[in-house]
């Protein structure tokens, strides 16, 4: 994976730092509480989604109007998530300065397996599919079994 750079130097940059803002707060147990209890998702993700736009073009040094004209906004709706006015750009930001303090890292919330821990997982499920089907073949020879005593009993 390449870095992921706190200050961009290209237009790559900028797409790599928005991308990494975006997923890393919408991974926050947080963040998908609100999403889900949101009566408007879209509207809600478009929000973050703007505001990782806009701040990853601000560290890239590109002003609010370019900013505006770019992502189809107005410049007081930039100003807005850039100052931490609004949620979503309170929420980024705060992405953006984890990120300086920790590193970008991108964190699976609790609940989300590692990909070592889903290898595990699907071959702990085919040795219990496997099992279950060795079962089923027990139970069917026992029930021929019984009808055939049965039979005899019968006889």
């Amino acid at each position: 994976m390449s870095e992921i750079p706190l200050k961009p130097m290209s237009r790559a940059d900028i797409h790599r730092l928005e991308t990494a803002l975006m997923i890393a707060t919408l991974l926050r147990p947080d963040v998908l509480e609100k999403i889900k209890s949101a009566e408007d998702r879209l509207t809600w993700i478009d929000s973050l989604a703007v505001a990782a736009g806009a701040l990853a073009r601000e560290k890239f040094g590109m002003p609010v109007s370019k900013i505006a004209d770019e992502l189809g906004r107005s410049e007081a709706t930039i100003r807005r998530h850039l100052t931490g006015k609004s949620e979503a750009g309170k929420l980024i930001m705060e992405t953006y300065r984890k990120f300086a303090v920790d590193g970008v890292k991108i964190e699976l919330p609790t609940g989300f397996a590692e990909p070592s821990e889903i290898s595990r997982l699907k071959e702990e499920l085919n040795a219990t599919k496997r099992e279950l089907e060795e079962l089923k073949k027990r139970v069917e020879n026992t029930k021929s079994l019984l009808h055939q005593a049965l039979d005899l009993l019968s006889k």
